[in-house]
């Protein structure tokens, strides 16, 4: 296998570390994945939608799986899918949904792989309703450190197949996946936008609402306060019996890096004044596809480039429910005062707490919210992290960047048993990423 040295970054275009890379293309130059590493460690890449350094590797290995990206097999009686684990959502959107199947979960990027979205067990809009990714996994094969290839399920090995949901790749290579797709009517949803004045009425209308659609999220003004803090717009959304003309995409690409002073609390509080008012005070419906209410992001290639060259961090966390409008205050006053406040902020419902000892889901409420790198941000998710805490919550590792590791062992108390298992199949520590060194998550300060 080729290694060559290059700096990778995550999505939030940092941290940026030099590293080795490799892109194997078949399984026999997979194999000798782990030759050579000697007191190095090795961690996988997908597309490079983690946010931070989940999938970074500072002086290590890093191999980048998106050319294992092969259907291969499907049975449309059951919906089971069979494929490579570098291919994308969006590759099997575009090739199954105008057959009438649909993965059942996605997350708010198609361009994430298979293997990304099994390491990080995404969840989507519909969380509440069919869980996060794992829900429809029914079998991963993984590329050990002893070089060895096994199968892995709920009946053959079920507490590696659920510590590798969520376990941000330290369990193994993910090589090839099976999955269940779900049949769905038609290629677009029912979509109503609804108008909730501030956090309370907010609140109140992702509990009604989300007992009835399938899919609910929230865009949420950062910016407000006073009696307007956590105003926002819901959108719930159901299958449609009936689509809409299928058509090409006509994405659009930002083709410069705008620049830093470009997201200044003046322009997002313009902006978040004008998209509060584009729904009208009784709310709205409209039929929209799948890929427009799912993706609305994907339309604009290379977005994070609206940041600026310095980047940004995104802050994702869920706090329980019964204490969660507590939370959410907090957490939104101290953003407001801050000033920090993107037009990228999302609140939505939570259900089960996934299989994985380090999933990130929990039933309580989302809330997510992009904040550009310059100075203060680090004390602000901080702060964040705190009331987090505080609350009985936890902040999602996909899209972290500067989580505390004490932060980290809090918010996940199934650490030990994750750690059991990773300890059996990969003893001499070999899988390792700045993630698991910034964490700590092996323990005893190693890879």
């Amino acid at each position: 296998m080729k290694w060559t040295k290059t700096t990778l970054g995550g999505w939030g275009r940092l941290p940026r570390f030099a590293c080795e890379a490799a892109r194997p293309e078949r399984l026999p130059e997979l194999n000798g994945a782990f030759d050579g590493l000697g007191e190095g460690t090795l961690i996988a890449h997908g597309a490079g939608r983690s946010y931070g350094d989940c999938a970074l590797n500072e002086n290590g290995r890093v191999l980048v799986m998106n050319r294992f990206d092969r259907i291969l097999g499907f049975d449309p009686v059951s919906g089971d899918l069979e494929v490579e684990a570098g291919v994308s959502l969006r590759a099997l959107m575009d090739v199954f949904l105008p057959r009438g199947f649909l993965v059942p979960v996605n997350p708010g990027t198609a361009f994430a792989t298979v293997g990304g979205a099994i390491a990080n067990d995404v969840h989507g809009k519909n969380h509440e309703k069919d869980g996060a990714f794992g829900s429809c996994l029914r079998w991963i094969d993984l590329l050990l450190p002893s070089g060895e290839t096994v199968r892995v399920s709920g009946d053959s090995d079920r507490a590696l197949f659920e510590a590798t949901q969520g376990g941000v790749g330290l369990t193994g290579i993910m090589v090839a996946v099976g999955l269940r797709l779900t049949r769905v009517p038609s290629n677009a949803l029912d979509v109503r936008e609804t108008k909730a004045a501030n956090l309370d009425a907010l609140l109140a209308a992702i509990v009604a609402e989300g007992a009835r659609a399938r899919y609910s999220v929230a865009w949420i003004d950062a910016l407000a306060s006073g009696p307007e803090l956590g105003r926002g717009i819901l959108e719930t959304a159901v299958e449609s019996p009936v689509g809409l003309p299928s058509g090409p995409r006509r994405d659009k690409a930002l083709p410069i890096d705008l620049p830093g002073f470009a997201l200044n609390p003046l322009s997002v509080k313009a902006f978040n004044a004008l998209w509060w008012s584009r729904v009208p005070a009784a709310g709205r419906s409209r039929k929209r596809r799948y890929d427009s209410f799912l993706f609305p992001l994907d339309a604009i290639h290379d977005w994070n480039r609206m940041y600026g060259r310095r980047g940004f961090r995104q802050f994702q966390c869920v706090v329980p429910r019964a204490d969660g409008e507590r939370a959410l205050r907090q957490l939104l006053e101290r953003v407001s005062a801050s000033r920090a406040g993107s037009f990228l902020a999302v609140l939505k419902g939570m259900g089960a707490a996934g299989p994985g000892p380090l999933s990130f889901p929990m039933p309580g409420y989302l809330l997510a919210l992009d904040f550009p790198e310059r100075a203060g941000t680090l004390d602000l998710l901080a702060d964040m992290e705190r009331i987090t805490r505080n609350h009985g919550g936890r902040i999602y590792l996909a899209k972290d960047s500067c989580l505390s590791a004490d932060g980290f062992r809090a918010m996940y108390p199934r650490l030990d048993e994750f750690r059991a298992v990773v300890e059996r199949v990969d003893p001499h520590r070999r899988l390792g990423s700045s993630l698991s060194r910034r964490l700590d998550i092996r323990g005893g300060g190693k890879p």
